[in-house]
């Protein structure tokens, strides 16, 4: 017998028949050349999320990002207006990449008036005009209006800075649907204490995302990270959502557990009975207001035991909210068919004490240590799956976020092919 309630149809997956339920291939995942196609059908067509406002505190304020896998460097930055803009970070006199520092292969922060070009000393202002050229004399019939840094389309969603380098495609808002809508109003921007781990990972991106977006695993990969006694009783249970909802590309998944304080003391870690924080973050709730009225997205079930949401918005962005107060996001930047710089992102409120700092640390710490057990095993998968001796797996009722997820990409990838 289920522990929650399940859909009318009797699972998760017979509710969305489009999915089916049979074995799947992740022939995607391996295919050097599914790679190519998924670079331009996907990552070059659809929203990607770069970053947060926060970045951007005051005009002139700048980010690059380094996006291989569109084989891009962008340039976002907040201009002297107070909007937020991006550009392909590109000098439009021979190509030189225009904001860098020592190593033209790292992304950098800063804050300017003009930006600069390293080269021959073109200049273009927040707006991205071209406002200065050296010795101008020089050139035939130079127009400085027509070699403005190139844009690309730049939205926000509630802080969130979206780029897409399709000009053709959908509003932001559309795109993110009623996943989106669901989560309006909670405050991210309140949560400015900010913990990032990066890391360079042997999977394809997909199967990173496979990783958090289920916990069909948590119970025996990360059995070590609970007391004996609770990891014994979890393995037992096993684990069931308390909802799943699909919408386009998108998905989420709702989970019960990350009480604040547990039940049962005994359940956790010393440590964390004394700092009263741990992986599902520090027990007592911020004092924001916003906090006692969740947006109606959070928490589908309205069940009492909800602990998380965790948010896949297509392709490669993951927000996860929890219940005591603070967010996650994971980012999957694709740099090869079998490789992809995983990025994870704690935000809490700012803290108050010292106390409340150990605490975000110990949180922040041990979300590390998950992340870290999941890497290793992606990379041993990744292996196996390249050797092709099984090519059909089973995904069960949990699984179903993968079974979507890798359902929505061979579309895209479809609906790109030329006509035959």
């Amino acid at each position: 017998m289920p522990h929650f309630a399940k859909p009318a149809e009797g699972s998760w997956t017979h509710h969305y028949p489009h999915l089916g339920t049979g074995p799947v291939s992740f022939e995607d995942s391996i295919s050097p050349e599914h790679y190519e196609q998924e670079r331009q059908a996907i990552f070059a067509r659809t929203w990607l999320n770069v970053g947060r406002v926060e970045q951007l505190p005051r005009k002139g304020s700048y980010f690059t990002r380094e996006l291989a896998v569109v084989a891009a460097s962008l340039l976002i930055v907040r201009d002297s207006h107070d909007g937020i803009r991006a550009f392909y970070n590109i000098c439009r006199h021979r190509g030189n990449k225009l904001v860098w520092n020592d190593y033209p292969g790292k992304e950098v922060a800063g804050s300017c008036r003009q930006f600069t070009c390293k080269y021959h000393a073109w200049r273009y202002s927040l707006e991205g005009e071209l406002t200065f050229v050296q010795q101008e004399q020089e050139f035939f019939d130079l127009d400085k209006d027509a070699y403005g840094l190139k844009s690309v389309r730049c939205e926000v969603w509630e802080g969130f800075v979206f780029v897409n380098l399709d000009d053709d495609a959908a509003p932001l808002r559309d795109y993110l649907g009623e996943l989106a809508a669901g989560l309006e109003g909670y405050p991210f921007g309140e949560f400015t204490e900010v913990y990032k781990y990066r890391a360079e990972v042997g999977s394809n991106w997909k199967l990173y995302i496979d990783a958090f977006a289920e916990f069909y695993h948590a119970p025996i990969l990360h059995a070590k990270q609970y007391v004996s006694g609770e990891s014994t009783k979890l393995q037992g249970f096993g684990f069931e959502a308390l909802h799943y909802t699909l919408d386009g590309p998108h998905g989420m998944v709702s989970s019960w557990g990350g009480m604040a304080p547990p039940k049962d003391l005994n359940m956790v870690k010393p440590i964390e009975r004394a700092l009263r924080s741990g992986n599902f973050g520090a027990w007592d709730r911020p004092d924001i207001p916003a906090l006692d009225n969740l947006p109606p997205g959070l928490n589908p079930a309205r069940h009492p035991a909800w602990g998380l949401d965790s948010y896949i918005f297509f392709p490669n962005f993951m927000i996860v909210v929890w219940a005591p107060g603070w967010y996650l996001t994971y980012h999957y930047w694709p740099t090869g068919p079998d490789s992809h710089l995983f990025e994870g992102t704690c935000y809490f409120a700012p803290a108050k004490s010292a106390t409340d700092r150990l605490r975000q640390e110990l949180a922040a710490l041990t979300f590390k240590e998950f992340g870290l057990q999941d890497c290793n095993t992606l990379e041993a998968t990744q292996s196996m799956l390249a050797s092709r001796a099984v090519t059909e797996f089973p995904l069960n009722d949990q699984e179903i976020l993968l079974r979507h997820l890798h359902t929505k990409a061979a579309e895209y990838v479809a609906a790109a092919r030329p006509p035959q």
